[in-house]
């Protein structure tokens, strides 16, 4: 199957009511951890991610809730009851995106915004933010589909490995986006949604 992917532009804040609703909506494990979240204007975008990785489950697989979600040693989120349903989800200032598919896939989204010059030059070798911030979707992408850690995305790029493979996505204008995944197939087109759409 290829890839399916679903992204969606947070273009408010969350009420207290609709904050309420979401974490109910959730596994406890993820609840406990978006409760962490001392601020209630930093959740947003977390419990965005949830709940548009609910509605993908929907869409996909006619699932009416999260399953119960474990994380691997190497830390990567999966699905217990339902081992070949691969899931990977992203989130950023204002925006949200899942992946689902039947491999390994990583999935990472980041709003466009201002980084030191040096930044740029140090850890992406490039001239401009946008290039910058592809590089670093693309790296964490990668890493986010095996699990190898973040401190890994901080190395540098490296060559794509046999049976790897990247794509660019277009998300919403000001964002950069991207999916690795174990298959040459392309990834489906991106279904986008507004904030009232996954509510």
């Amino acid at each position: 199957m290829p890839v399916a992917l679903w992204a969606a532009r947070l273009e408010r804040p969350l009420t207290e009511q609709e904050t309420a609703v979401m974490l109910d909506m959730l596994p406890p494990q993820r609840r406990e951890r978006v409760l962490r979240l001392k601020q209630p204007e930093k959740r947003r975008e977390p419990l965005c991610a949830y709940m548009l990785l609910r509605l993908a489950l929907w869409e996909q697989y006619r699932w009416r809730q999260i399953p119960e979600i474990r994380l691997s040693p190497q830390g990567k989120p999966w699905f217990p009851e339902h081992p070949a349903v691969h899931f990977n989800i992203s989130h950023t200032g204002g925006a949200v995106l899942v992946g689902l598919s039947d491999q390994p896939l990583g999935v990472d989204i980041e709003k466009i915004r201002p980084v030191s010059r040096r930044a740029v030059c140090k850890l992406a070798n490039v001239t401009t933010e946008e290039a910058f911030f592809q590089s670093w979707v693309r790296r964490e992408a990668r890493v986010k589909r095996t699990g190898a850690g973040i401190g890994t995305v901080m190395r540098g790029e490296t060559p794509l490995r046999p049976g790897e493979f990247y794509y660019e996505l277009d998300t919403f204008p000001g964002y950069a986006a991207g999916v690795a995944a174990g298959s040459r197939e392309a990834p489906e087109a991106v279904r986008k949604y507004s904030l009232e759409e996954i509510l």
